[in-house]
């Protein structure tokens, strides 16, 4: 990866979402909770959530992965209360779609999600990139 693919990749805008990730911690009595890795590069993303009339009520996430990993948790912590198993489903199939097959970006209040279109070009950034949603995917079905 050259100097100038390394700057388009690692944006400013990115590296902001990287730096200030909502939700982070644990909650002490979660009803579900998901942890998943990235065999590739060893990033991990734990997301535990309360669930209340079918929707995430509270949210946290343990995240250790790479800047676009980060970026990723961030732009789900800012959009993942008050969403439904279904809604946090079609999100995480939109951004693999995205990344994977040049798909556009996810519906609103996923639209954040923009910022990492740079990463399509960059196959092995892939599975960190999705491990919030699937974690809080997996999160959701293991409360419900």
């Amino acid at each position: 990866m050259s100097d100038s693919d390394l700057i388009k990749l690692y944006s400013t805008r990115i590296l902001a979402l990287a730096v200030d990730i909502p939700h982070l911690g644990r909650l002490s009595q979660p009803q579900g909770t998901a942890r998943r890795r990235s065999p590739l590069c060893g990033s991990t993303v734990a997301a535990d959530v309360v669930v209340k009339n079918g929707k995430v009520a509270e949210f946290a996430q343990d995240v250790k992965a790479c800047a676009l990993g980060q970026a990723s948790a961030a732009i789900l912590g800012q959009a993942v209360i008050g969403r439904s198993l279904p809604e946090l489903q079609s999100a995480r199939d939109a951004l693999k779609a995205m990344l994977k097959n040049n798909g556009p970006v996810p519906a609103a209040p996923f639209q954040g999600y923009e910022a990492l279109l740079p990463a399509r070009d960059y196959k092995n950034r892939h599975a960190s990139i999705l491990l919030a949603l699937e974690a809080v995917c997996e999160a959701m079905e293991a409360a419900t």
